[in-house]
C-alpha cells in the first residue's frame, strides 16, 4: 500500500506548534475575544496539569521501556509499552497535546477555535498515528493486535 506524502513527515510536537499558530492567527483575525476570568484561568491551569500528566508519563513509560520515543520512526520501536498511562490511551503524548490546543484555544477566548481540535486529532489519525500502528503491528503482531482491541486511540 503506497502512503501518502504526508505520513510520518511532520512530526507530532511541531504540528502542535503549527495548529498553535494557525489557532493565533485566526484568533487575530476575528479580533476580540472572551476575557480572561478566574475560573477560565483555573481550567486552563487544571488542563495543563492533565496535559503535562500525559505527556510525561508516556515519554517515561517509554524510557523505563527503553524503547525510542521518536514519533518518526516507529518500526525502531523494540517494547510494546502497554502498562501505566498506556492502559487510558494508546497514544497519551497525543491526548497530552490535545489537551494544550485545547488551553490555547480557550486562553485565546474564542470558541471557533475549538474546531482545531478536531482537525488536529484527524490529521493526526491518518498521517501520524496510522503508520505506527501499521509498523506496530508488524513488529508485536497479536500482542497488539489485542492491545488495539482493548485499549482506545485517544481515550
Amino acid at each position: 500500500m503506497k502512503s501518502h506524502p504526508l505520513t510520518l513527515k511532520i512530526p507530532p510536537l511541531a504540528l502542535v506548534v503549527i495548529f498553535a499558530v494557525l489557532m493565533f492567527i485566526a484568533s487575530a483575525l476575528a479580533g476580540g475575544s472572551l476575557e480572561l476570568t478566574l475560573y477560565r484561568a483555573v481550567g486552563i491551569g487544571v488542563t495543563l496539569l492533565l496535559a503535562c500528566y500525559f505527556c510525561l508519563a508516556g515519554v517515561l513509560a517509554f524510557r523505563k521501556a527503553q524503547t525510542t520515543v521518536n514519533p518518526m520512526s516507529p518500526e525502531s520501536s523494540s517494547q510494546l509499552v502497554n502498562t501505566g498511562v498506556y492502559r487510558l490511551s494508546r497514544n497519551p503524548m497525543y491526548v497530552g497535546f490535545v489537551f494544550i490546543l485545547i488551553c490555547w484555544a480557550t486562553y485565546l477566548g474564542h470558541t471557533f477555535l475549538m474546531l482545531f481540535i478536531p482537525a488536529f486529532m484527524l490529521y493526526m489519525n491518518k498521517f501520524q498515528i496510522s503508520a505506527e500502528e501499521q509498523a506496530l503491528g508488524k513488529i508485536f503482531g497479536q500482542e497488539y493486535q489485542t492491545y488495539m482491541a482493548t485499549v482506545r486511540r485517544w481515550l
